[in-house]
């Protein structure tokens, strides 16, 4: 359909009506079938994403276990500082039986079995989830800082050593020197 002015006045023109009409339904069916094939593309992609990291997962839980189980094992070792206080030695000793449940749990079960039950305890509880949430990250928070602390505390051992063993190596050659002049 081509359309003109003549006068000033919108006139249209009824040359090739069916032509634009087949054109105009051809470009929709076009589209609808690439939005179709985009839809579905990204829905695959969006799948094979969530298999690969629900596979990385599951891969990296074993090693997430050990963690859980080492801050276990370190909590109950700082339990025996507690010997003459019972009630706070059960307590901790409760919290490492704890861990030492969940490195197990992760162990025996898939990674969307636990976020299943992870996403569950949150809408039944959500202010205790918070509360674990809190404390996981503040413990996660002084274990990195812990860690950093030794790292640098190494770093700077490390440099020290090799400081002094360039003072020492340089001590030698200077008494090398010093031995020759004066002979």
């Amino acid at each position: 359909m081509s359309v003109g002015y003549q006068n000033g006045d919108h006139q249209k023109r009824a040359s090739g009506s069916g032509d634009w009409e087949q054109i105009k339904d051809d470009v929709t069916g076009a589209a609808s079938e690439a939005a179709a094939a985009a839809t579905d593309r990204g829905r695959e992609f969006i799948a094979s994403a969530r298999d690969q990291a629900a596979g990385y997962v599951d891969r990296r839980k074993d090693s997430a276990a050990q963690s859980v189980e080492d801050i276990a094992s370190s909590l109950r070792e700082s339990g025996s500082a507690f010997d003459d206080r019972p009630n706070v030695k059960a307590f901790v000793d409760s919290a490492a039986e704890g861990l030492e449940s969940l490195a197990e749990e992760i162990r025996d079960r898939s990674f969307a079995e636990l976020y299943a039950d992870v996403e569950e305890f949150a809408r039944r509880r959500p202010t205790a989830f918070a509360a674990a949430a809190g404390i996981a990250g503040f413990m996660l928070a002084r274990f990195l800082k812990s860690s950093a602390d030794d790292a640098e505390y190494r770093r700077q051992e490390a440099s020290r050593a090799r400081s002094d063993r360039m003072n020492r190596q340089r001590q030698r050659a200077d008494d090398g020197r010093a031995g020759q002049r004066g002979a």
